[in-house]
């Protein structure tokens, strides 16, 4: 029997293939020596606050609005099982299960750092839950985003002292101590300080984040290829791709956005036709020519928000939090500067998708696809071809419209107005999934019938594509059919899909000579 990949989670930043590998590949996790060091050194300051007389907030007193009430030793315990069962207070879809991976890795990360407080055991408990590939329920709605999101993190450590519902590695769901009986973990109980240590943080957001991230990587070079796709269907020009002329204006992304076209552009003899005096036009529409300028744009972004998610990665988000061998109060658990970016990173998807969707319109009308028969039909009129395919895409572009509106603008008060400014980056991380999702399906319809209307060049005007669209599109023919009268449409968009998701469509184009960039 194979031993499971194993991730150590020590002192310093978690990285984003630690957490991708954690989170979608089920990779175990253990602490490092140096995290097991710092955690039993931070819990002895604990320890001894907690036998002093004086009232320390997080480890004698209550929480929030209560923070000033002085809880008795005899109940310190109770308080911290009371607190987990109230602030579990989710409701709605159960969460992913990568997420949930992804914002427990997280949570660990920062126990481990010593910052916190919780006992060796606690940790370690907590880490054994990922690697038995227990996942806890976690509900859609509950976080505000400040004071970290205490409601989704409230239920993973449900699960950790024997209570809720949780799912073990084959997805049963289960009664919280039925699944820690069945992977041999003890439930915990709760010592002072460790209770508010296992809600405290930005982990939610963050992780899905970085999840976010490691597809937008993806969908960035997916959407030059589309682009690239199309603008060879049309018979358009490759001329404003140029190097020296994207050079003209220095932004990074929009050069590795218009790299990639001319990559996969290369060779292509439908590209080298059009050069000719008698067919090269002199602009192609915006949503072709422009394309490098608005995917950079977004690459750019991606760029940003990966850039605030790494000083994220490297934080230790707790309150009260130990340092310099004091135990403060602080504010690091407020979400804003996560939340920023993933309604940044919801803006730039709703502009890709969008200016991807034209190009698909532009495919299938006849008056402007440059010799394309209507809707791409077999039979127009008697068959609709494409024209419905539009519509999805549409329906898509105008549902991450309204996800481009930024949730960490709102703020709504709470704990009777102690806690009375919060971040939504909860809200903005929900939405931003859905967005990551649209914008696939959207690029998928794009290329689909880029590769439909390439085909029907092939055939009726005995245009060649180049090596790389070939490619490309003989990869796509193997789970969806190619020209004819029209069939079921939703599996052949499904099937594109998971094409994109699973990589192969960028691994067609690399093999081909074009390893996107």
């Amino acid at each position: 029997m194979h031993k499971k990949k194993t991730v150590a989670v020590g002192i310093g930043a978690v990285s984003e293939e630690d957490l991708i590998n954690v989170a979608r590949k089920g990779y175990a996790v253990e602490l490092a020596e140096d995290a097991q060091e710092a955690i039993r050194e931070a819990r002895h300051l604990i320890d001894r606050l907690s036998a002093s007389d004086t009232p320390v907030y997080g480890v004698s007193t209550g929480f929030g609005a209560l923070a000033t009430t002085h809880i008795p030793s005899d109940k310190r315990a109770e308080l911290q099982r009371r607190l987990i069962r109230s602030h579990a207070a989710g409701s709605g879809a159960e969460v992913e299960t990568e997420v949930v991976r992804a914002l427990m890795l997280l949570r660990l990360s920062t126990l481990a750092t010593g910052h916190t407080g919780v006992r060796l055991t606690t940790a370690q408990a907590y880490a054994a839950l990922l690697s038995a590939g227990i996942t806890p329920i976690v509900y859609e709605y509950g976080s505000l985003g400040c004071s970290g999101d205490l409601a989704p993190l409230a239920h993973v450590a449900l699960a950790l002292i024997g209570e809720g519902q949780a799912r073990n590695a084959n997805g049963e769901l289960l009664e919280g101590a039925e699944v820690l009986s069945a992977a041999g973990i003890e439930p915990v109980v709760l010592a002072e300080k460790e209770g508010l240590a296992l809600i405290n943080g930005t982990d939610g957001m963050l992780g899905t984040l970085v999840l976010a991230l490691d597809e937008l990587d993806a969908l960035a070079k997916e959407a030059d290829l589309a682009a690239a796709m199309t603008l060879e269907a049309l018979l358009g020009t490759d001329r404003p791709f140029e190097e020296h002329l994207v050079a003209l204006r220095p932004q990074p992304g929009q050069a590795l956005s218009a790299a990639n076209v001319r990559a996969v552009l290369k060779d292509s003899s439908i590209i080298e036709a059009s050069r000719g005096p008698q067919t090269y036009r002199i602009q192609d529409a915006y949503s072709i020519r422009c394309h490098p300028q608005v995917a950079g744009a977004v690459r750019d972004t991606i760029d940003h928000a990966r850039r605030v998610a790494g000083y994220e990665l490297a934080a230790a988000i707790d309150n009260p939090v130990i340092a310099d061998g004091e135990i403060e109060s602080n504010g690091n658990f407020h979400g804003a500067p996560v939340g920023y970016v993933l309604d940044f990173l919801a803006i730039a998807i709703a502009d890709l998708a969008s200016i991807s969707e034209r190009r698909t319109d532009r495919l299938l009308d006849k008056a402007r696809s440059h010799g394309l028969p209507p809707f791409l039909a077999y039979d127009a009129g008697v068959d609709s071809g494409g024209m419905i395919t539009q519509y999805t895409a549409a329906g898509i572009v105008s549902e991450l419209k309204r996800l481009a509106v930024p949730a960490s603008v709102d703020s709504i008060p709470s704990s009777a107005m102690q806690e009375d400014h919060v971040s939504m980056g909860w809200s903005a991380a929900r939405k931003l999934r859905r967005s990551v999702d649209g914008l696939r399906r959207v690029i998928s319809i794009e290329l689909m019938n880029a590769a439909k209307a390439l085909d029907i060049r092939r055939e009726v005007e005995h245009m060649v594509p180049g090596p790389v669209t070939s490619a490309v599109i003989a990869k796509l023919r193997e789970t969806v059919e190619g020209p004819g009268p029209d069939r079921f449409a939703s599996p052949e968009i499904a099937a594109v899909v998971a094409s994109l998701e699973s990589g192969a469509v960028l691994d067609a184009a690399a093999k081909a000579g074009a390893k996107l960039v």
